[in-house]
């Protein structure tokens, strides 16, 4: 009687709610084919891929690409490369975007505070072929800025053609081009804020700058914690069009990295079982890199992901 009685209640539910369950079958059926499904390629790194026998029919050759991928010189520079402009990036850009919305949030003029925000949004929307064209236009030896220093009686700079500077010309377009999505994130969070706090501590003396250190930041900390922690796992995982479109042949040694290293020995070459081992170790270790942060986020007194 009381298996009848869960079965009863149930159908009741079902008919009540069948429509929700339909409408969560077709993301779940997205889910499954162009998600899911497609994982079971990642045996491509596992085997000695033929186009013409399919992924099935070819045959296995166990970790052989991986052996070839960590004996070439190639690829641990370009795995330098990338942990490098990733690291710079985590340094440079990631502090950022949470200074400008704690700036943002403490100003009293609405109207500033929304041109800012949306001239800092802006650039988002830019793909990095017309971003590079730009960084030709400023940086190359006859661009604005040298012009502009050679104006005041100084020395071109080797902007994009030394390898050091063009690290930074890289970071501070990377903060330019993504600064304003972040910031977004922390506006967001910073709305749901209890003000209170803040008026509280005004009223018991603290400054400005004690209340942003010890109330506005820690009330976002969360925010601040998972975007830390999907950062980190990305480290070994790059963008492909961004190093490519900003580098040259010379400052290849900085700009080679995972990504286009897997274009020009796996993809370019039509080897398509080595371009997926090289995707599956930089799957893993970011895998790895996200546990690590969130176990270390978590032993410092941080709420993690996980």
């Amino acid at each position: 009687m009381e298996k009848d009685g869960k079965k009863s209640k149930v159908g009741i539910y079902l008919r009540n709610n069948w429509q929700l369950y339909l409408m969560l079958l077709v993301p779940v059926v997205y889910m499954i084919l162009f998600k899911y499904k497609p994982m079971l390629g990642v045996v491509v790194a596992f085997k000695k891929f033929n186009v013409f026998k399919g992924i099935w029919s070819s045959p296995w050759i166990g970790l052989a690409n991986f052996k070839e991928a960590f004996s070439s010189k190639d690829f641990w520079s370009a795995l330098k490369n990338t942990i490098i402009l990733n690291i710079g990036d985590l340094i440079i850009g990631f502090p950022i975007p949470i200074f400008l919305a704690v700036f943002l949030n403490e100003l009293r003029s609405e109207r500033i505070r929304k041109t800012t925000q949306t001239l800092l949004y802006l650039p988002n929307f830019l793909s990095w072929v017309i971003i590079a064209g730009i960084v030709t236009q400023l940086f190359n030896s006859s661009g604005l800025v040298n012009n502009i220093i050679g104006a005041f009686g100084g020395e071109p700079v080797s902007f994009l053609s030394n390898s050091f500077i063009w690290r930074f010309v890289y970071w501070i377009m990377g903060v330019w081009q993504g600064a304003g999505y972040s910031l977004i994130v922390y506006l967001a969070a910073l709305m749901a804020a209890d003000a209170s706090l803040g008026e509280a501590a005004y009223i018991d003396g603290a400054t400005r700058l004690q209340r942003i250190w010890h109330v506005t930041l820690p009330q976002i900390s969360s925010t601040i914690t998972v975007l830390l922690i999907m950062q980190v796992g990305r480290l070994v995982n790059i963008s492909f069009d961004r190093p490519y479109l900003m580098g040259n042949t010379l400052v290849k040694d900085a700009s080679d990295v995972i990504s286009t290293y897997v274009y020009s020995v796996g993809l370019a070459a039509g080897r398509f079982d080595f371009a997926t081992a090289v995707g599956l170790f930089q799957t893993v270790v970011g895998i790895i890199l996200v546990l690590v942060a969130n176990w270390t986020i978590k032993k410092m007194g941080q709420e993690g992901i996980l």
